[in-house]
């Protein structure tokens, strides 16, 4: 369903609200700030954000389509309502989750995030969700789990990329377990503080920002804790161009194009990409020692 623009939060307002917001916890922003949480650790509230209509007219989503500029369209009549996330594998507590019940448990919070898009393109979006490392902790991951896999809900009836064979559906992606614990890794469930949009991946999608857009899954109908490493729908399509970990990095070139420049959306000239897409103070210790050329 494509919110329609009398129930979406005007950007003026919104920007008003967080200005007030921050005024009024200026005093506690430094406890917070150093769990990367909120503020300029965060690596994107000085920034302002995309326009909705910037981020909802301008999609990489391979389940409508790859033209970027329709999917927004080919996405009005996909249901995201009821739903279902199933968190499985190398837990103690596997269960289900409605989506009503993931809103009433965990705590909804507006987090300001960069995303830079693998292809050379970046955003500012002010999502709203929850911590991921809540969500698993539910589950209580056991000894074996060192990775999260994550799918994506297999509808071709609604999803009309799936019907060709572009990529390995559902869709699947992947992190380790720390990665997946890491404060900033989010579930996202909204933006502009309104219900996420279809073209942005509704009901569920994650925001992992300081890794390529195609590292942030969306739909997510099922998690599965595992022992040994997933192959991504990406990784599987072109395992030379796509590596398990996806991290932003400016020194690692795509086979096809340099990653050291990018355009924002609603700009023209080019900025410098930054190492980790700028989350390098909160996130570049869970490599460490690991060779980011190789590893990428």
């Amino acid at each position: 369903m494509l919110i329609r623009p009398s129930e979406v939060t005007p950007e003026r307002v919104w920007q008003e609200r967080r200005s007030l917001l921050g005024a009024a916890a200026g005093a506690v922003a430094g406890a917070v700030a150093g769990l990367g949480l909120h503020g300029p650790a965060a690596g994107a509230e000085t920034e302002r954000p995309n326009t909705l209509e910037q981020i909802g007219r301008y999609n990489n989503y391979y389940e409508f389509s790859s033209n970027k500029e329709v999917v927004w369209k080919l996405a009005e009549d996909f249901k995201p309502a009821p739903w279902t996330l199933v968190v499985e594998g190398e837990v103690e507590r596997p269960r289900s989750w409605a989506i009503d019940e993931l809103h009433r448990r965990f705590a909804q919070e507006d987090r300001v995030y960069r995303l830079r898009c693998v292809e050379g393109w970046s955003m500012v979006v002010p999502w709203r969700g929850f911590a991921l490392a809540e969500l698993l902790k539910e589950s209580r991951p056991n000894s074996r789990a060192k990775y999260v896999e994550f799918t994506s809900v297999l509808r071709p009836a609604e999803m009309i990329g799936q019907r060709l064979a572009t990529l390995r559906w559902p869709y699947t992606e992947g992190l380790r377990i720390d990665e997946a614990m890491h404060p900033l890794a989010l579930v996202v469930t909204g933006l502009y503080g309104q219900p996420l949009p279809n073209q942005n991946g509704a009901p569920l999608r994650l925001a992992v920002p300081w890794k390529y857009g195609f590292k942030s899954i969306k739909a997510i109908a099922r998690i599965r804790l595992l022992e040994t490493a997933p192959v991504s729908s990406w990784m599987n399509a072109a395992p030379s161009e796509y590596g398990f970990y996806g991290n932003v990095n400016p020194e690692v070139p795509h086979p096809r194009w340099t990653q050291k420049r990018e355009v924002r959306i609603g700009e023209v000239a080019k900025r410098a990409t930054l190492p980790f897409n700028g989350y390098a103070d909160q996130v570049a210790s869970l490599y460490a020692g690991m060779d980011l050329q190789q590893h990428f």
